[in-house]
């Protein structure tokens, strides 16, 4: 009986350390070489970036213009709240809603992906190309 007892304990040990383990490993939100290289899944939030004409308020660097600063809100903004503020607006302020845009609502996780890595300071130049 205390073998089994020892041998469940040791398995439960080990399937803890497993969860720990490959909750470090987390997939990464983005890949980026030389600053300006990057997976395909960025590539594609750069391509929605473009397609959406984000650079008209946000500017073509993401550093602002009649809109905000990506650069300087995604220090702070998570990521939910990035999505909600794309789907939905903010009227008020002048951000119009995305949700009903095919072309940015199937890709804002590529498109945050694409940001996030701008305001991380992983992608250096706000025109990227995808890594050979």
């Amino acid at each position: 009986m205390k073998y089994r007892t020892v041998v469940i304990a040791a398995a439960c040990c080990a399937a803890l350390i497993g969860l720990a383990h490959s909750a470090d490993k987390k997939e990464s939100l983005y890949t980026v070489v030389d600053g300006n290289k990057v997976d395909p899944n960025t590539m594609k939030g750069f391509r929605t970036w473009r397609s959406a004409a984000c650079d008209r308020c946000h500017g073509p660097n993401q550093e602002g213009m009649v809109g905000p600063s990506l650069i300087n809100s995604l220090k702070t903004l998570s990521k939910d709240d990035f999505l909600k503020t794309v789907r939905e607006g903010r009227l008020d302020k002048g951000m119009p809603s995305f949700g009903g845009n095919p072309a940015v609502a199937d890709n804002l996780n590529a498109l945050y992906a694409y940001l996030k890595g701008r305001s991380d300071g992983a992608i250096t130049s706000a025109k990227v190309q995808e890594m050979q």
